[in-house]
């Protein structure tokens, strides 16, 4: 997500259709407290371990495809690892609904996933053969953005997005083969440490509200959970959509060899608003929706209607962004607004209502 500078316990699910309206506009009467520990315990079970599990098997399933093109070096091989690449890409972005964690303290997100690419500095370090480019060489490269999605992005689609498979050299082979490989090691890791088993990070947030960190209070995880939901839409409408735009340079859009940088922007939201509503990945949890909900209808209703305009915003684009920012600047802007309006839904209104409302 990092833009570069150059630049189970089971959880019973709640019945909604059987609640009463409340005096203070709400709609449920179940035990707020009751609701709190719900919503905990689904994120943890329906939401991040889930979302992470796919973004692992995804990953596992790119990795094969560019192995198998590197046997056949055919078209078609090509083509089904660019869209293995894609399909992963989709999961990797809804997932940037819930950077929480790990995933950012442990620095696997700009690991993965930081743009521009430097293709000078790619370029050169392809040519040094010198450098072998192994899986080790290229997991501990220093710069970010020579490992991850978009080195992979690059020599696969080259810098035009036509790029054929008889053009891939066979050192971009190799250095192709080592990416998708830490990609896999690195989405094994964002998984492993959520799951009892493992790093067991499920269980800091389970923990919510015993007084330990790095949510002493339940309080402090609703804040945070609102707070970065909010803030990938503060991502995608204030950095990965507007900065190129302001510059007018399409190279700097997140994933411009690919055309794919729209469908990312989407997902980013999409993925922010299946938090929310507790829908992630076809999840039926129950969710900051549910916290919302359960005191100020009219606040879930703002909310929900704001993601979904900015939703469908996207649709309305007929060119891939990098040629939008030129082309159809009006949409770039409605769109823009559209997706900050959710943010400051969410970063304002919401977190105010967690603080005046949670107060375990």
């Amino acid at each position: 997500m990092r833009k570069k500078a150059i630049l189970f316990v089971a959880a019973a699910a709640i019945g909604f259709a059987s609640c009463k309206k409340d005096a203070n506009n709400g709609g449920g009467s179940e035990s707020f407290t009751t609701l709190e520990n719900t919503v905990i315990a689904d994120f943890v079970n329906k939401t991040a371990i889930p979302g992470y599990a796919s973004l692992q098997a995804k990953a596992v399933l790119f990795d094969s495809a560019v192995v198998v093109f590197s046997r056949t070096r055919t078209d078609a091989d090509l083509e089904n690892a660019k869209q293995s690449w894609r399909s992963l890409r989709t999961v990797w972005e809804q997932c940037e609904g819930y950077l929480l964690g790990p995933v950012e303290d442990n620095n696997y997100d700009p690991h993965m996933d930081t743009w521009p690419v430097d293709t000078s500095s790619l370029n050169k370090l392809i040519a040094d053969n010198s450098i072998t480019l192994d899986l080790s060489t290229v997991t501990n490269l220093e710069d970010d953005a020579l490992h991850g999605f978009h080195p992979a992005e690059y020599i696969m689609w080259g810098v035009d997005g036509k790029k054929k498979a008889a053009a891939i050299t066979d050192r971009e082979m190799l250095y192709l083969k080592s990416l998708t490989q830490d990609v896999v090691n690195t989405c094994t890791n964002v998984y492993n440490s959520w799951i009892p088993t493992s790093g067991n990070y499920a269980q800091k947030v389970l923990d919510a509200g015993k007084g330990n960190q790095p949510f002493p209070t339940k309080q402090q995880f609703f804040v945070d959970l609102a707070t970065v939901v909010g803030d990938i839409c503060n991502e995608v409408g204030d950095g990965k959509m507007k900065d190129p735009y302001d510059a007018g340079t399409p190279l700097t859009v997140e994933s411009p060899f690919s055309s794919n940088s729209l469908p990312d922007f989407k997902n980013n939201i999409m993925g922010a608003y299946a938090v929310y509503m507790g829908t992630f990945q076809g999840s039926s949890a129950t969710s900051l929706h549910a916290l919302v909900f359960a005191k100020n209808t009219s606040l879930d209703k703002k909310v929900q209607d704001a993601f979904n305009a900015a939703i469908s915003s996207f649709d309305t684009f007929t060119l891939p962004y990098e040629k939008a920012i030129l082309s159809e600047k009006p949409k770039c802007v409605t769109t823009m607004n559209l997706v900050m309006a959710a943010r400051d839904l969410m970063e304002n209104d919401v977190v105010d209502y967690l603080k005046a409302n949670i107060k375990d």
